[in-house]
């Protein structure tokens, strides 16, 4: 097929996610390796979203096609209710890079249902109906996943499904109140956490649901001592804390799992993306020991038909072997102090960089119209102009391909990116920036 039947089938045919159909315009890709993939014409393009920050070992990964290879010899399929050497093995692992308090995996086909089957999890163990996650959220689309997520994407859904509440991030960049200490931001927001529970009645409260460290949403970092004070505040009322991982999950920040950097041990951990780099879709739920033996004697009322698909955990087991064998958090940590330099000489240099928010190769750039009142470069949940898709594409003409979100940049690339390549391509959003800096502000 040409590239040019590829795009018009494409147009044609398939409903293109987060898009206006009329004005799409994919590129081909023939191929791809490393960090990069490539058109028909040979151009070269630097992914620097790690697609949709889930392709964390890059492109050609050859452990974990051998290792899909090898499986689909054995077999493809089977039901979740049959046992196979590749889940029992990636269930294994996984719990063994967890605490000590976890016992069991729950898998599914993605982020957007491990979220889903958490919550179901947490009202079957606790017998309390209302969950509690903030509005600067993304847990996926899908209807329970859709009422789980706070930002703008939940809207399509509404009116929603009765007993999500919402609470507001720890986003201190964004507060009104100028906090002399992390430690005093902390204290502000667990005291409104606490003070919106005791209002809703704890007895009725079953799970907490955070993005350890917020997304698509900002990469907002919470400050000193909130996750242990969230988990502090559901050890009081009863209630399970749970971490979505999907997205910070599999040494994206420096650490395996995101709360590992955080001194907190959450109940529950939902993860997807990294656990195979997309290779085959996979998520997971991964409870405590005491929530697992819960169901040893009480029906756990969760079934997906391709729940631990034989080909997704062969893919997961060899993804999370090449995480300790090619040494990755090892290279995030010292690519993400490159990173992080180069981050803050932006917010230094450009009047509209805001404020840089960065933890390994996990970083977002919040774009101002004003540094001093702190005014977005685009309105909350609308860019009537289009502002942030031209600056998208601007990136995308240099090759440097990423994604936007209300007034934010971001740059999370694989983990296997280079120094030098992440010096090459932030070279590449300084110009960027600099275009802003002198026509948008």
């Amino acid at each position: 097929m040409t590239p040019e039947k590829i795009i018009e089938n494409h147009k044609k045919y398939v409903l293109q996610s987060w898009s206006k159909q009329g004005n799409i315009n994919p590129i081909p890709v023939a191929k791809a390796e490393g960090i990069y993939f490539y058109d028909f014409d040979g151009n070269r393009y630097s992914d620097m979203s790690s697609q949709l920050v889930n392709l964390n070992v890059g492109y050609g990964n050859k452990a974990i096609g051998d290792a899909i290879k090898e499986q689909v010899d054995k077999f493809c399929f089977v039901g979740p209710s049959y046992a196979t050497e590749s889940k029992s093995t990636l269930a294994e692992m996984i719990i063994d890079l967890l605490p000590d308090s976890f016992g069991k995996i729950f898998f599914t086909n993605a982020g957007a249902d491990a979220n889903e089957n958490a919550v179901k999890i947490a009202r079957m163990f606790t017998g309390k109906n209302k969950i509690f996650s903030r509005y600067r959220s993304y847990h996926g689309s899908s209807f329970g996943a859709g009422n789980l997520t706070g930002e703008p994407r939940r809207y399509t859904l509404e009116p929603g499904i009765p007993g999500f509440v919402k609470f507001f991030d720890p986003y201190v960049y964004r507060e009104a109140i100028e906090f002399d200490s992390e430690e005093d931001a902390t204290k502000f927001y667990l005291t409104k956490l606490r003070e919106q529970i005791i209002y809703e009645g704890p007895d009725s409260v079953a799970a907490v649901v955070m993005e350890t460290i917020t997304g698509s949403n900002g990469v907002i970092i919470p400050p000193k001592g909130y996750l242990p004070g969230v988990r502090k505040i559901c050890d009081e009322f009863n209630i399970l804390m749970i971490c979505d991982e999907v997205m910070a999950g599999w040494c994206r920040t420096g650490e395996m799992f995101a709360f590992q950097n955080f001194d907190v041990v959450p109940d529950i951990v939902t993860f997807a993306k990294g656990v195979t780099c997309g290779y085959v879709p996979l998520g997971g739920v991964a409870v405590s020991k005491k929530i697992a033996e819960y169901f040893d004697d009480h029906l756990l009322s969760c079934g997906l038909t391709y729940s631990g698909h034989p080909l997704a955990c062969a893919a997961g087991v060899a993804c999370v072997n090449y995480y300790s064998e090619a040494k990755i958090l090892d290279n995030v940590r010292s690519v993400g102090k490159v990173l992080g330099d180069i981050l803050e000489e932006m917010k230094a240099k450009h009047p509209c960089v805001g404020d840089v928010r960065y933890i390994g190769l996990f970083s977002a750039i919040e774009l101002v119209k004003d540094k001093a009142t702190k005014e977005t470069l685009v309105p909350y949940g609308k860019d009537p102009e289009g502002i942030m898709g031209k600056l998208v594409g601007m990136l995308k003409e240099k090759r440097f391909m990423t994604y936007s979100h209300e007034n934010m940049l971001f740059v999370n690339p694989p983990l296997i990116i280079t120094e030098e390549q992440i010096k090459e391509e932030m070279v590449k959003m300084d110009e960027v920036l600099t275009y802003v800096d002198n026509n948008l502000i």
